[in-house]
């Protein structure tokens, strides 16, 4: 019998989680499956192959160099396999296929809002899904076949394996206050300001984390004493408004409040943070038509930014 009409879905199913997670124990949880079946879903596949695809590393496992080359394969196989049963559930409703698009804060609150609506305007059937949360989490899903495109800033190249990036504008990133703070106005800040007040930081792993660390560095500023480690939008708004906090963070996620009056930028340099913002999908992967149209949406309000 040929080797791939052995594999089956729960094969690659339990290969790409048990990636995902480096635990054999959370992948376990997340597939709701015993840990000795996950295992052995594993081994069963290695035999057909007839490679080791995983191995120990520490407490944990890893990826073998092999595991490596297979897991692009069997994530696009597995995305493939999700797609043609959405396929067929939106036939059964006569619904065009969904839209499944993840966003990171920085466009959730500034191009996607008018992306949807625009997108609804048009008629088409298909349903609409907008997820939001950390890159990291939003990558894999993509990667697994959960999400037909992300929008975001650029991610590091060895967060890229499978994907592509398509630039669309650029962002920095910066310092802001609420319209209330008592730095709020001046012309010019010390290097200090970071350990007289409390401080919204993203946390290490995501995108904008190294950016900030150099414009700390570049600007000599002292560590943060009171720092909280956060990539929630909704979060940083509330707290902003009700404290004294500086918050450092891409501009388009308080671009509106900018603009508004509400919260007020911190005059640092912060052009060595500028990047490039856009969409990211799997590589030779066809997007639905739906997903397409949508893609195009983005594109077409970002020209120019």
């Amino acid at each position: 019998m040929e080797i791939s009409r052995r594999i089956k879905i729960r094969h690659l199913e339990a290969f790409v989680e048990v990636a995902r997670q480096k635990s054999v124990g959370r992948a376990a949880i997340t597939l709701s499956l015993t840990q000795p079946a996950v295992t052995r879903t594993i081994r069963e596949l290695e035999e057909i192959v007839g490679a080791a695809l995983v191995e120990r590393d520490g407490r944990g496992i890893k990826l073998s160099h092999k595991g490596e080359v297979f897991l692009s394969h069997a994530g696009s196989g597995l995305a493939a396999v999700r797609g043609g049963i959405s396929a067929l559930a939106n036939v059964a409703t006569a619904s065009g296929p969904p839209v499944r698009v993840g966003a990171l804060p920085t466009v959730s609150a500034t191009v996607m809002p008018g992306a949807v609506a625009e997108f609804l305007a048009s008629g088409l059937k298909s349903p609409l899904r907008v997820i939001t949360g950390e890159n990291r989490v939003l990558l894999d899903q993509l990667r697994k076949g959960d999400l037909d495109l992300l929008m975001g800033r650029m991610p590091a190249p060895e967060m890229m394996n499978s994907l592509r990036f398509e630039p669309l504008y650029r962002d920095r990133v910066i310092f802001v206050v609420s319209q209330k703070h008592p730095l709020a106005g001046q012309r010019q800040v010390g290097a200090d300001i970071l350990s007289r007040y409390p401080v919204l930081v993203p946390p290490e792993g995501s995108i904008i984390h190294p950016y900030v660390e150099r414009v700390m560095l570049e600007q000599g500023m002292a560590r943060p004493v009171q720092a909280v480690e956060t990539v929630s939008d909704s979060f940083g708004r509330a707290f902003l408004r009700s404290s004294d906090a500086i918050w450092i963070i891409s501009r388009g996620v308080v671009a509106a409040e900018i603009a508004s009056g509400e919260f007020v930028e911190l005059p640092i340099d912060t052009g060595s943070t500028l990047g490039a913002v856009g969409l990211i999908s799997r590589e030779a992967d066809r997007q639905n038509d739906a997903a397409g149209f949508f893609a195009d949406i983005l594109r077409r309000r970002t020209m120019g930014s």
